[in-house]
Order: C-alpha cells, then structure tokens, then sequence
C-alpha cells in the first residue's frame, strides 16, 4: 500500500498532461500509486500519456460523467494511506509529496493538508496565493480557514491531501454541481477538522487555462453551492463571510450575462458589512461600467499586473 494515492481526472488536456505528468514522475517523495480516470476525453491526451506511465499507474476509462464524479470513483478505487488530488493541466514542483508528507507528520490528527500554491493569471504572469491570515515559514493549523480564503483559497485542489475516510465521513464530492464542488468540499471538511498548512510553495495553477475544470458557467448552480450552507453560515460568522464573498463573485457574473433575477436575489442576501469598497462599488455599477474594467484588467494581466476586488 503506497503512503500516497495520486487521483487525477483527465478531460481533454492534451496541451498540458505530458507537463503534468513530468512533474508527478520527478517527485523527491516516491511511495505513491496513480489513478487517472479519463472522463470521456475528445482529444489526443490518452494517447499522450500512455507512454509515460510505469506499473503505478491505474487508467480508467468511462464516458463523461464531470468532475466531480471523475474524482470520486477515482478515490473509490484508490488504495493510498492518503488522497493527493492532481488536476490535469496543473504541475507540481519535486517537493509537493514531501512538504505534503512533513505536514502530515507534524499534525497528523487534522482532516486536511494544504501546501502553499503560485497561480498562474497568465503565461508571464505568476502571483504567490493571497492567503488573508498571518504565516512564516513554519507548519500551523489555519485558525480560520473561511476568513483566510476570502481572497484566494488556502485550499487548492492540487494543493492538498486528506485521509480517504475523511472525504467519506463529509460526503465526498458533490456529484450534483457542475462547479464548485471543490469550494463545497473544503467547507465540509473545515466545518468538522483542523485545516493544517505549509507556506512552503510547491503547485502552481494554470488561472489563464481554458475550459479549466473550475471555469464551466454556471451561476445556477454556483448558487446552490452557495445556499447549501445557509444554516451553517448563521452559526459561523467567518463563513458568512466567506460565502458573501462568493455570492458577490457570482452576482457580478449574472450582471454581465444579465441573469437579473439571480443577481437581485444574490445581492439581497449579501450583508454589505463583508463587501470592501471595491466591491460595493463593482455590486453598485451599471453593466457597462463592469465590462470596461473586466476588459481593461484583461489588458493588465497581459501587460504583467494583476488586481483583485477582494483586496
């Protein structure tokens, strides 16, 4: 039994898994089987990553069922002492399994481990993660794991590991969504464990990549997400927090699409107390004001900055 099982969900990433793959194979930290359960891919990625693969390897074959399934059957099928996720078009630097490993050791009785993540919003644009809580260089547990992932999360998929009997004991992925199972994932687990952390960054995350598994949109359902915790939210004043966030986030969307009964919904839910200036300001606009500030962040990202209106 190997002390990692790697689940990857593969879905047409044929630019980008021969990279990811290569950065699994140079791992410092060895003791690990894969699962890679192809989701009904169109493309050439099967074809691409078969040579790459050695007896650690288990590939599943299914037709496309979404992500969220994907990575469920894939840590059914796992064998692992624990569950390191690994998207598809996302790369790991040789030390993610063994700064993984070091948290576990040091706080074996937290439910989930999360290593510090670079994202990048470009091709020659790469930020750390905005984590909005105090760290050094040393291992801790998150005090607060809602207030500090308000801007980005201290959970990243490929970020993290947990025990399979945890992602059991919270239900797992929500096969119902179709985005933001992962958000809804890292809720459960936070609600019911300590959420330990390591600042040492070794993942970064592709923002730029086109039909990302974290991209499909879906307000409808982004909402769901979001009202699954309502009764939680009333005990958890850092969740509502959070989650106000979020609603924010989406109500912009639904204003661009013009999806207006959601947005009067969402921004009636928002307490406007967890909103910065910037944000209230962007709620408030009219939709031409927030298309020309999405187009011209657009313009700043290729140009080598990056903003965001939780900060």
């Amino acid at each position: 039994m190997a002390f990692f099982s790697v689940v990857i969900p593969l879905y047409n990433k044929e630019l980008f898994i021969e990279q990811t793959i290569s950065s699994l194979l140079k791992q410092s930290f060895t003791d690990f089987d894969v699962i890679i359960v192809n989701d009904g891919s169109t493309d050439s990625s099967l074809e691409k990553l078969k040579p790459l693969v050695d007896k650690r390897f288990k590939i599943i074959n299914q037709k496309n069922k979404g992500a969220s399934y994907t990575r469920n059957l894939g840590i059914n099928e796992s064998t692992g002492n624990y569950i390191a996720l690994l998207d598809a078009d996302d790369y790991w630097y040789p030390n993610h399994l063994s700064e993984l490993k070091k948290l576990i050791e040091i706080f074996p009785n937290a439910g989930m481990f999360c290593n510090n993540y670079q994202v990048y919003y470009s091709d020659n644009v790469v930020r750390s993660a905005k984590l909005n809580f105090d760290y050094g260089n040393d291992c801790l547990i998150v005090n607060d794991f809602f207030k500090a992932s308000i801007t980005n999360s201290v959970a990243w998929t490929s970020a993290v590991a947990f025990k399979k009997n945890v992602f059991s004991l919270v239900g797992g992925f929500n096969t119902k969504l179709k985005t933001a199972q992962d958000l809804d994932l890292w809720i459960k687990m936070a609600l019911k464990y300590d959420i330990a952390f390591n600042p040492t960054i070794t993942m970064s995350y592709k923002f730029h990549v086109e039909n990302s598994l974290s991209k499909s949109n879906y307000n409808e359902i982004r909402y769901e997400f979001i009202n699954n915790f309502s009764n939680e939210e009333k005990k958890h004043p850092s969740l509502k927090l959070y989650l106000d966030v979020n609603r924010f986030a989406v109500a912009l969307r639904c204003k661009l699409n013009d999806e207006k009964k959601l947005f009067k919904k969402l921004k009636s839910e928002i307490d406007l107390n967890n909103l910065n200036f910037k944000q209230k300001l962007l709620l408030n606009s009219p939709k031409i004001i927030v298309k020309i500030l999405k187009y011209i962040h657009r313009i700043l990202v290729k140009n080598g900055l990056y903003f965001s209106a939780n900060i």
